[in-house]
């Protein structure tokens, strides 16, 4: 009796991990607590930081008054016009750009729980291909990410609409509010091959994970209103977009020599 073993192309093999991650991650409770997070954090930030616009406080040893600005537009709350000048004040701050930092949390414990848990342990003992891994996680990390970026967006437009702020675009208008909505979409595989790399590294360390995803995401972050602005064109959006991909595939390739050289059983 002749035995025939079916050959398992790259493509099988990764829809059969992107079917199981894609199942876990929309199995987890963390998704929907962190697309939930983002979408209240806007829609609190908008709405305090209205009421209490224009209030000072005055510092008793010092005699120093602080005045606190609000928000002056909806949009404020996405990202500032192109050319503005960088500061560090609540309304730069505290924008959509927090994502960038809030997706860590979600990738980092997502694939600490593989090594945890021994899924790992199992998954690479049945001879899965460590490129396969790595490209099922980005993608799945991809999708999760969007999710929180874009509940934050619907977070912004009801916190405008909450506080009574103005949507007027400006000279932006519609279609550079959609441009920068793609850039930063595009812009977050930059975020996500960084934050999988140091999740690979780390292992079943989830604090290592998060601390090194924060402090090489600091390093990145002045890029992102940068290459993000309001008023963004298809010169942002194609930018992102090839940056993006180079970025995510360059850390990829990293991220799968890191699991070769690792001992994961």
């Amino acid at each position: 009796m002749e035995i025939k073993f079916e050959h398992q192309s790259f493509f099988k093999r990764l829809k059969s991990m992107l079917v199981v991650d894609f199942r876990r991650m929309f199995t987890m409770p963390l998704l929907y607590i962190m697309a939930g997070t983002c979408l209240v954090i806007p829609v609190l930030v908008l709405v305090m930081t209205t009421m209490f616009d224009g209030s000072t406080s005055v510092n008793p040893q010092t005699g120093v008054e602080t005045t606190i600005e609000g928000f002056d537009n909806t949009w404020q709350g996405i990202a500032a016009l192109s050319g503005a000048p960088m500061s560090m004040d609540l309304t730069s701050m505290c924008n959509i750009n927090l994502v960038f930092f809030m997706i860590a949390v979600l990738i980092c414990i997502f694939v600490a729980a593989d090594f945890r848990s021994g899924y790992s342990k199992i998954l690479f003992t049945v001879r899965a291909k460590r490129a396969d891994y790595v490209v099922s996680k980005a993608v799945v990390s991809f999708v999760g990410s969007m999710i929180m970026l874009w509940a934050y967006f619907i977070g912004t437009v009801l916190g405008g609409a909450i506080s009574g702020l103005s949507f007027d675009l400006g000279t932006a208008g519609v279609s550079g509010l959609v441009m920068c909505m793609l850039a930063k979409s595009f812009l977050l595989l930059v975020f996500v091959g960084l934050y999988l790399l140091m999740s690979i590294i780390a292992k079943e360390k989830l604090w290592l994970s998060l601390v090194a995803s924060m402090m090489s995401s600091m390093l990145l972050f002045m890029m992102i209103p940068a290459l993000t602005p309001l008023d963004s064109t298809i010169t942002n959006v194609v930018l992102c977009l090839v940056g993006g991909v180079i970025f995510c595939v360059g850390l990829g390739a990293v991220s799968n020599v890191m699991l070769k050289n690792k001992d994961i059983v």
